[in-house]
């Protein structure tokens, strides 16, 4: 039987090899961070305690989102500074209508019997010394200055002669009456009594007083500028005779 020793030897020097392995120490492991190059550790961070990271990590708390509620609707505030600022209605006083001159004042009383009885004449002279002059001089509608108050009278009348002045001064006087401003410097006793009283106010026999002076149209004019705009007379509580004018 023919054997080679070559053959022999391998088993020999494998079971050699595998005793060898056996007896060397392992070698050591490495991390994958130190074949991929990863930077060390900062110190701070190593010794950062578990319950840091957990704070640091932790998201920020942030207030709820609050949606502007919208303004309303009607300002309050506004309409209140508004309603403060509207002044109240004026409040309109009665006012009292007199018919009985032996109530009033003589002088008063006498001042006027003296013009119903020039203007019942039919002669505008006889208003001359009732008139005054200077600076007690009656206001008269159309006068300027130093003006002739009867010249200006007869001005305002349909005729030459001052007729139809004169009987409007006539029928004005023997209307009701009132005592204006009363307690004042301009202190009056004032015909007709239209003049002194809102037309809204006038009653159904008032408004027969009225058109016994004006038209109706004349009425509707005066209810559109808002007062009685037609002639009126006023004599002071003294007996001076102060105005005899027309309109506003």
């Amino acid at each position: 039987m023919n054997r080679n020793p070559a053959n022999r030897a391998l088993p020999v020097g494998l079971v050699v090899l595998l005793l060898a392995s056996a007896t060397m120490p392992p070698a050591p492991a490495f991390a994958l961070s130190e074949f991929q190059g990863a930077p060390a550790p900062i110190a701070g961070e190593q010794n950062a305690a578990p319950g840091d990271e957990a704070e640091e990590s932790a998201p920020e708390e942030r207030a709820p989102l609050e949606i502007p509620m919208p303004d309303p609707l009607v300002d309050r505030t506004a309409v209140e500074s508004k309603d403060d600022e509207i002044a109240a209605p004026d409040v309109v006083e009665p006012v009292e209508v007199l018919t009985d001159v032996s109530k009033i004042p003589v002088p008063v009383a006498r001042m006027r019997e003296l013009i119903v009885e020039a203007a019942a004449s039919g002669d505008i002279e006889r208003l001359r010394p009732l008139l005054g002059k200077g600076p007690t001089q009656t206001q008269v509608t159309a006068i300027a200055g130093e003006d002739d108050p009867i010249a200006a009278l007869k001005s305002l009348s349909g005729d030459q002669d001052g007729i139809e002045i004169l009987a409007i001064l006539l029928d004005v006087m023997s209307t009701g009456f009132v005592l204006a401003d009363k307690g004042t410097p301009e202190e009056a006793y004032v015909w007709p009594y239209f003049a002194e009283k809102p037309l809204s106010s006038l009653t159904a026999p008032e408004k027969v007083d009225l058109f016994r002076l004006v038209t109706a149209g004349d009425f509707a004019g005066m209810e559109e500028f808002g007062t009685y705009n037609f002639y009126r007379v006023g004599i002071t509580p003294d007996g001076k005779w102060k105005f005899f004018v027309a309109g506003d």
